[in-house]
């Protein structure tokens, strides 16, 4: 059942100004009837100012009449207005980084051409007339529009640019780039790995036969590797 937006204050209203059974408040107001005992008896440890039901829409007057004529029948509540809900659209962006959104929309377009206004403007929060401005040179600003990271400005993350970037270069039939930098440093790593599963192995062999192990001598190469 859909209770007030304030509980505890509506009850404190109904308290004063009606004569409704506690059990009725208490149902209406969803809590329980010592609560609502505590705020008639004004023990309640914060003494509440009352919310009148009525002006909050949330009852009216003829279904408080009929409670006060029946100690049996129950409050209905009004069906109260539609919630306004921010409608989808650009995200919201700090009035302190504002400033730095064309600097970010500069960098994806010089970097990542191939990510779509639309998704540009989900990823900054922005409208596809200002990315178009950039886009064109026709900003009224771009004399001073410094391409940035748009996740270093902090107006995104990094794995949603990525999301972006990926889901673009699908859609335009391009292969994403990858990150090779440290491929050749995961190759050494493997080969220094496999020499020492090779040499335990024969540690272990050597051991068994009674025999003390040998250690091969470092060279040049193996010493730089490490």
């Amino acid at each position: 059942m859909a209770q007030p937006l304030m509980p505890h204050a509506t009850a404190s209203w109904l308290v004063d100004n009606t004569a409704l059974s506690f059990e009725q408040i208490a149902d209406f107001c969803g809590l329980h009837i010592l609560e609502i005992q505590a705020i008639a008896d004004d023990t309640a440890a914060t003494k509440l100012t009352g919310r009148d039901p009525i002006r909050a829409h949330e009852l009216t007057q003829v279904e408080i009449d009929k409670g006060q004529a029946n100690a049996d029948y129950r409050l209905q509540i009004l069906k109260g207005p539609e919630q306004v809900r921010r409608t989808k659209g650009p995200r919201y962006t700090p009035v302190s980084k504002r400033s730095d959104k064309p600097d970010g929309i500069s960098w994806i377009i010089r970097n990542h051409p191939e990510i779509t206004d639309g998704a540009i403007s989900t990823l900054i929060g922005t409208t596809r007339t200002t990315i178009a401005a950039i886009r064109d040179r026709s900003h009224w600003n771009i004399a001073n529009i410094t391409p940035k990271d748009p996740v270093t400005l902090g107006l995104t993350t990094q794995r949603e640019l990525d999301a972006a970037v990926g889901k673009a270069a699908k859609a335009a039939g391009i292969e994403a780039p990858v990150d090779t930098r440290l491929e050749g440093d995961r190759e050494a790593l493997i080969s220094e790995l496999r020499a020492n599963r090779d040499q335990l192995a024969r540690d272990t062999e050597a051991a068994e036969h009674g025999e003390v192990p040998t250690r091969a001598e470092p060279t040049a190469e193996t010493l730089f590797k490490r």
